[in-house]
């Protein structure tokens, strides 16, 4: 029903109720009635208007199943890959050169694509990122604010100085941040293979805040780089070429393959980048090489390259000229790197995989800690939901606020113990999603960003002991629910209105998945749903559809009343009680007690509701949601040796209830006395400020 509806006949009558077993025409109830009556029980209007609409929305309710995709033999009905499952692959050698005198990178690449898709593909897409920096691009004249902030950073974007296969030139188009390259032969489906050359160069933005970009510190300059090279576009079973462009806040859906890159920076640098560096006698002293032995083994932090090294020429290898890093990675969706003159070096081991941290005198004191944040962030992912696929992970501090690539964080907080180990949790959290589970985050930011932040709320508790996560608490985030122009968690990144991308793909994602664990299934049962989608769609791409069967099928539950009102929707939750009926047995001397319960608005949730008896005991009633089935009111009835005093809906503020004033009632007698005190108080205070009751 509709929330006015509901709100009217709370605030003014309520249906007559049947205790027992009864059948009406559309009702069928076994000893808790929830108000329904036909049309020959003579209810009357107040009655009906109880009764959940088979068309509010507006042809199903918010039980009604989801209109999912058919499931077939790539994407099972139980939200499984199915046999026929198939994904793309694009692996790239890339060599790369940093010139710091006039912050340009120009590189090579050449890039193997294979078609594993049953279709001859005659044409392919390559995203050019670094375009959405040019004047004219889509994100620069629709978004100027968006999230990567092109004010004042404009350039001529991603410049490409050839393209060719076989040493032949290939006719492409470039359309903002995409390119199509038309193909004189199709690459034949089912594993056939093209290879391709690209050269280009591009300017780093020097006023990007998002992302990457440079920043200036008192010992050198700091360069992050990322969404940088030319990518290979996501062909997939869904969309075919997904070709959204880059806009800003919407990020990225990438192919997986095998990096082999070398970058050429100064000698003064230190780098850091996804994957594992293969010539570290070449770019580190043997001193260094003797602490990063040494740190591999030790779970306690080494510094590799203190402070007061940083300016040293004896903390570099000798000779003259640049030096060229030389990283290999498997299996990643994307690379990024960092260098600089300014970073100091430390790292530790976690179970065989090398965590590390980079970062400038600035830092200090704070990051310090930032290995052993890392460290302590992976080693409670591992053991709540999957273990870390890669060998090495490293935290760099610089000019980028938060972001996250394959085994590389970018983290800016330098002043704020909570906030380095907030952003660095968070940012490594994202090497499960979309790192691992990879999520098309330009049309489904939240199963990237929201599922992160979920786990992130369980990950704060490990550094500060006893606390959770700032984006979780359901009771918290009701206020937010009725600011105007909501837009549903699953609408686009880049269709959103300002300032709501945190709200919707962030914190409502997560404070949902928060109360389907704690309050809707219990941990038990989530967490072996939610691990069993991660390992199900590791290094593969999974849609909304997928995690939702996964969810239901590994649980056991039918939760599309939880997928439509959290995710596809935009209401509220307002469960309300408005007194306490209760009369003496005169048998058995037993107290009989009915508490009416309302759901005033369309989003429904499971009811707790405390108790309180007159000897100050207490007793706690769970009821499921499916008490809402049929109506927005539900009488709960129960006999009791001792009298009630008081019953109050979610007491532990644990629902997003957003109007709390309704959530406690008294009994008729007690509840009339202090709704006269309060009427009292009002007319008094009506009148001190020289009003009349009413007005």
């Amino acid at each position: 029903m509709n929330s006015r509806s509901a709100k009217e006949g709370f605030q003014t009558s309520k249906p007559n109720t049947i205790i027992g077993l009864l059948s009406t025409s559309s009702c069928l109830a076994l000893a808790v009635v929830a108000g329904c009556a036909s049309t020959e029980s003579g209810g009357g209007d107040n009655e009906v208007s109880y009764f959940r609409k088979r068309e509010a929305r507006p042809t199903a309710s918010i039980f009604s199943p989801l209109d999912l995709p058919t499931p077939n033999s790539v994407r099972s009905a139980a939200g499984a890959p199915g046999e026929d499952y198939w994904q793309q692959r694009a692996d790239y050698v890339i060599k790369a050169n940093l010139d710091t005198e006039t912050g340009a990178v120009t590189a090579k690449e050449t890039v193997t694509y294979t078609n594993n898709s049953p279709d001859p593909l005659k044409f392919i897409w390559i995203q050019l990122e670094q375009n959405i920096f040019r004047k004219d691009s889509l994100g620069s004249l629709t978004r100027p604010n968006a999230s990567i902030a092109m004010n004042d950073s404009t350039t001529d974007g991603a410049v490409l100085e050839s393209l060719t296969s076989s040493g032949s030139d290939l006719e492409y188009h470039v359309y903002d941040t995409l390119a199509r390259i038309d193909l004189d032969t199709p690459i034949e489906p089912n594993g056939g293979t093209f290879e391709f050359d690209v050269a280009w160069h591009f300017n780093i933005p020097k006023r990007a805040f998002r992302r990457f970009g440079m920043e200036k510190v008192k010992q050198g300059t700091i360069y992050e780089i990322a969404q940088w090279f030319p990518a290979m576009a996501v062909y997939d079973d869904v969309h075919g070429w997904n070709t959204l462009p880059y806009m800003g806040s919407g990020e990225f859906y990438t192919n997986f393959g095998d990096y082999d890159v070398e970058i050429t920076v100064p000698r003064s640098h230190i780098m850091a980048a996804t994957g594992v560096l293969q010539n570290p006698e070449d770019v580190f002293t043997q001193t260094q090489l003797n602490r990063i032995a040494e740190a591999r083994q030790s779970d306690d932090t080494v510094v590799i390259r203190t402070a007061d090294e940083v300016k040293d020429p004896a903390s570099r290898p000798a000779g003259d000229g640049p030096l060229t890093w030389h990283f290999k990675a498997n299996d990643v969706r994307t690379f990024a790197w960092a260098s600089s003159d300014a970073f100091i070096y430390d790292g530790c081991n976690l179970d065989g995989v090398f965590v590390q941290s980079v970062y400038p005198k600035e830092a200090t004191p704070n990051w310090e800690q930032s290995t052993q944040m890392l460290r302590t962030s992976i080693n409670g992912y591992n053991n709540r939901w999957f273990k870390y696929p890669y060998p090495e992970a490293t935290n760099v501090n610089g000019p980028e606020g938060g972001m996250e690539y394959p085994m590389l964080i970018f983290c800016g907080s330098r002043k704020s113990e909570r906030g380095l180990y907030g952003v660095t949790t968070h940012e490594i959290g994202h090497n499960w999603f979309p790192m691992t589970v990879n999520t098309d985050e330009r049309r489904h930011a939240w199963m990237d960003e929201g599922f992160n932040t979920f786990i992130n709320y369980y990950s704060t508790a490990e550094w500060f002991e006893g606390e959770k996560g700032r984006r979780g608490s359901a009771g918290g985030f009701a206020g937010g629910m009725t600011r105007p122009n909501q837009a549903p968690i699953m609408t686009h990144a880049d269709k959103l209105p300002r300032f709501s991308l945190g709200m919707t793909q962030y914190a409502k994602t997560s404070v949902g998945l928060v109360l389907l664990r704690e309050q809707v299934l219990g941990p038990e049962r989530f967490d072996a749903a939610f691990r069993e989608y991660i390992r199900r769609w590791a290094f593969k791409s999974p849609r909304p559809a997928d995690f939702f069967r996964t969810m239901e099928n590994v649980a056991g539950d039918d939760l599309a009343w939880f997928w439509r009102g959290w995710f596809m929707e935009t209401d509220n939750l307002d469960q309300a009680v408005e007194t306490v009926e209760q009369t003496q047995d005169e048998k058995t001397g037993q107290w009989v007690v009915t508490v009416p319960i309302f759901n005033l608005e369309d989003l429904v949730m499971p009811v707790t509701m405390k108790v309180t008896y007159e000897d100050a005991s207490t007793e706690k009633v769970k009821l499921p949601v499916e008490i809402w089935y049929p109506s927005d009111r539900f009488e709960q009835t129960w006999r009791s040796d001792k009298k009630v005093d008081k019953v109050e809906i979610d007491p532990e503020n644990v629902f997003p209830d957003i109007d709390r004033s309704n959530n406690i009632a008294y009994p008729a007698w007690n509840n009339y006395e202090r709704r006269k005190q309060q009427r009292a108080r009002e007319k008094e205070q009506q009148q001190r400020r020289g009003r009349r009751p009413g007005e």
